[in-house]
C-alpha cells in the first residue's frame, strides 16, 4: 500500500486503523522505525501532533482525528486512480508517438502492423524525422536510432541487431566502367550520393581490419531520399552506398551487384529508445514488450540475415 507514493499519509492512516505503530508497520511492509519516522516527519511539517503516544497505547489527537477524516477519502480516491491505471496497462489506449528516421519506417511495418491490431485503442504515430530529434523536448514517447547515436541514460530495445551498408551498382554499369577493387578506385567512378538534413553529403564509411575510411566519391547524382538512390542505382547511374535491408531483394535477384564487400562489415543496428528515469506509459511498454516478443520468436531478424 505504501508504494502509492503517499508514504506518510498511508502511515498515518494505518496507525489510526491499527492503534499501533508495530501493527501498522506490518500492514505496510515497513520497519517500525521507518513508519515512526514518516509520521514524525509529517507532524513536523504540519506543526501538529497527530497521535498521543504512551508505552502501552497510541490514540489520535483531536487534530489527528480531523486530519484523518479529511485525508481518508482523498487517499482512497488516489489509490483507486492508481488501480485504474494498472488496468490501463492491460488495455492501453491513447496516442503513442515515435520519432523514426525516414529510411527506417518500412523496417518497422511488421511490428507496427501487429501492434495496432493487438491494441486497437492505441493510435500509433510514426513521425519520419531525418534530423536527430530530442524526443523529450519534442514531445515524443520514444525514438528509433542507430546504436551509435543513442543518447545516454535511455532504455534501448534492439529492433534490428545488425545493419550492413553495401557499395552496389547495376551489372550494366560495372560492365561499362569496371569493378573498383579498392576504396581509392572509387575516385574513378560516378557515385549516387545522399544529402543529409543539415545540407552536407553523407560520407561513405568503410572499414577493413581495423582501418576506417570516410570516403567522398565524386557525385554523379545527389538525392535526398533512399528510394531515389536505389532507383538510380538500378538504372545504372552509378555506384551507391545503401543499407542491405532495403536492397536485399535486388541483391538476391542480381539487379544490384555488391563491390568492396571486405570494406563493408556489419555494425550494431536500430534500437527503440525512451527515457529510463520516468514512468513508462502503458502503450509504450506494450510496444517494447511486443518487439521483445517478436525478437524472441525470430520475427525481427537481423538486417544482415537472409
Amino acid at each position: 500500500m505504501h508504494r502509492s507514493g503517499l508514504v506518510e499519509l498511508d502511515a498515518v492512516l494505518a496507525v489510526a486503523r491499527r492503534g499501533s505503530f508495530r501493527a501498522a508497520a506490518r500492514e505496510l511492509g515497513m520497519s517500525t522505525s521507518a513508519l515512526s519516522h514518516a509520521v514524525a516527519s509529517l507532524e513536523a511539517r504540519l506543526q501538529a501532533r497527530l497521535f498521543h503516544r504512551t508505552t502501552r497505547s497510541v490514540a489520535l489527537t483531536e487534530a489527528g482525528a480531523r486530519y484523518v477524516a479529511r485525508i481518508g477519502p482523498a487517499v482512497a480516491e488516489i489509490r483507486a486512480a492508481a488501480e485504474d491505471l494498472q488496468g490501463d496497462a492491460q488495455h492501453p489506449s491513447g496516442t503513442l508517438r515515435i520519432s523514426v528516421p525516414p529510411e527506417s519506417t518500412r523496417m518497422l511495418s511488421g511490428l507496427a502492423g501487429e501492434f495496432v491490431l493487438r491494441f486497437p485503442h492505441v493510435r500509433l504515430e510514426l513521425a519520419a524525422e531525418a534530423r536527430l530529434v530530442d524526443i523529450v523536448a519534442d514531445g515524443f514517447d520514444a525514438g528509433v536510432r542507430l546504436h551509435e547515436q543513442l543518447p545516454q541514460d535511455m532504455v534501448a530495445v534492439p529492433l534490428y541487431r545488425q545493419q550492413r551498408m553495401r557499395v552496389v551498382a547495376a551489372p550494366g554499369y560495372l560492365a561499362q566502367h569496371g569493378v573498383p577493387a579498392t576504396p581509392d578506385a572509387l575516385a574513378d567512378h560516378g557515385a549516387i550520393r545522399m544529402r543529409l538534413s543539415h545540407g552536407g553529403l553523407y560520407r561513405w564509411e568503410l572499414e577493413h581490419r581495423g582501418q576506417v575510411l570516410q570516403v567522398d566519391p565524386p557525385p554523379r547524382l545527389v538525392v535526398g531520399e533512399l528510394q531515389a538512390a536505389r532507383a538510380a542505382a538500378l538504372a545504372g547511374v552509378g555506384l551507391a552506398f545503401l543499407s542491405e535491408w532495403h536492397i536485399r531483394g535486388d541483391l538476391d535477384s542480381g539487379a544490384l551487384v555488391p563491390v568492396l564487400d571486405a570494406w563493408c562489415p556489419p555494425f550494431p543496428g536500430l534500437y527503440l529508445y525512451f527515457p529510463g528515469h520516468r514512468h513508462v506509459p502503458p502503450a509504450l511498454k506494450a510496444f517494447a514488450d511486443l518487439q521483445r516478443e517478436r525478437d524472441a520468436q525470430g520475427l525481427a531478424p537481423d538486417a544482415t540475415r537472409s
